[in-house]
């Protein structure tokens, strides 16, 4: 393999700068000396792709054939998440083979953010929530003007084949709509059809209720248009949440212009107030739908039935209030129903994990392994 060539710093005995070819056997690709004695060409017929000067201490970079890209590809994956399987409509099939799980940088999504996303957790062979989050990538999709490739139905057996096809029982299924590739301009007029990629990867289900620690994110918040859009464009999502570790804290969280709470980088908040009573959320109008988010506010109407709770509300919640919350909670698909501890230099109640939080936790992990047909979907392995 080209990827194998080594440069010496001497001329190797038996050669001379006069002569022509090595005894390694590459297929068309051959070592030549150079002129000075101090290196090696690779040439292949008659290009020279190669050239290295050990007088200079440098190395070119290599030309490799696709057969060396693939092996390369797949020592880079190697330690790393297990992806099970892809499906791209740009090859239009799935792959198993990780080093094939690649997209074209051509690709609106990927040198214009104009893409759009979304995921589903693998419970035990199930899709939990599919249909919520398909409902919603293609409102997203909409909202960026991404047409879509298929029908919605298509795309969900699409979704649910991968899924079969990589045998993962327990993990997520990530996947994107795009503009689709085309060319490296502004406007994707120039990309003649929109892009459906899909990947699995396993991944046991980690449940974390020790609280946690957040601040108030100093990252200026998306403008509505683009926070209630799941686009890829995650760039001051991913600044605040550097933010956040950087200070210590698990989450940083985001206050919009009128001073009510809103939501963290990849999750919502919701608080327990009035000694306990009431489970209130942010509204929704100018922060991302969470559906976790909304699933939970559907089960905690359960806690109000057996009398945990007076009552559940979506509602504006300023600063004040949420630090002087019995509860805080974040909630989303990675998080689940995490407690919050403590909120910048603030205690959250009396700075332990509080009832109401665990008792959503337990509700929706019963969901999840054996919640309704309208929030879980058999895969057909």
């Amino acid at each position: 393999m080209i990827s194998q060539i080594v440069c010496f710093p001497k001329p190797i005995a038996g050669f001379s700068p006069e002569s022509t070819v090595n005894t390694w056997n590459f297929p068309s690709h051959y070592l030549v000396p150079c002129s000075s004695g101090h290196g090696f060409r690779l040439i292949r017929g008659r290009r020279i792709l190669t050239c290295c000067d050990s007088s200079s201490q440098s190395w070119n970079v290599p030309v490799l054939s696709s057969y060396e890209v693939v092996e390369r590809l797949k020592l880079a994956r190697e330690g790393e998440q297990q992806f099970m399987a892809m499906y791209s409509s740009v090859v239009g099939g799935i792959t198993t083979d990780p080093a094939a799980m690649v997209l074209p940088l051509d690709d609106h999504m990927v040198h214009r953010g104009h893409g759009v996303f979304d995921t589903a957790m693998i419970i035990n062979g199930n899709l939990y929530e599919l249909d919520q989050h398909l409902d919603r990538i293609i409102r997203s999709a909409s909202m960026a003007k991404i047409p879509l490739p298929f029908d919605r139905e298509t795309i969900r057996r699409i979704l649910i084949k991968t899924v079969s096809v990589s045998g993962c029982r327990d993990g997520s299924l990530r996947y994107w709509l795009s503009a689709g590739p085309g060319d490296f301009l502004l406007s994707p007029s120039q990309c003649p059809k929109p892009s459906l990629y899909a990947i699995v990867i396993e991944k046991n289900l980690t449940i974390y209720t020790t609280g946690v620690k957040v601040v108030t994110s100093s990252i200026s918040i998306k403008p509505p248009e683009f926070a209630t859009m799941k686009s890829v464009n995650y760039l001051p999502n991913a600044l605040s949440q550097m933010e956040a570790e950087a200070k210590g804290a698990y989450a940083g969280i985001w206050v919009d212009n009128n001073g009510f709470i809103a939501e963290g980088p990849n999750m919502n908040v919701a608080f327990v107030v009035n000694g306990g009573t009431e489970l209130v959320m942010p509204r929704f109008d100018n922060i991302l739908s969470g559906c976790t988010a909304k699933r939970t506010l559907t089960l905690a109407e359960q806690l109000v039935s057996k009398g945990m709770l007076k009552s559940v509300k979506v509602m504006d919640v300023t600063v004040e209030d949420g630090k002087k919350a019995d509860e805080m909670m974040l909630l989303g698909s990675g998080v689940l129903i995490r407690p919050v501890i403590q909120w910048d230099e603030e205690c959250i109640g009396d700075g332990k994990e509080g009832p109401i939080a665990k008792a959503l936790l337990d509700l929706l992990l019963e969901d999840m392994s054996s919640g309704p047909p309208s929030v879980r979907v058999l895969v057909p392995y």
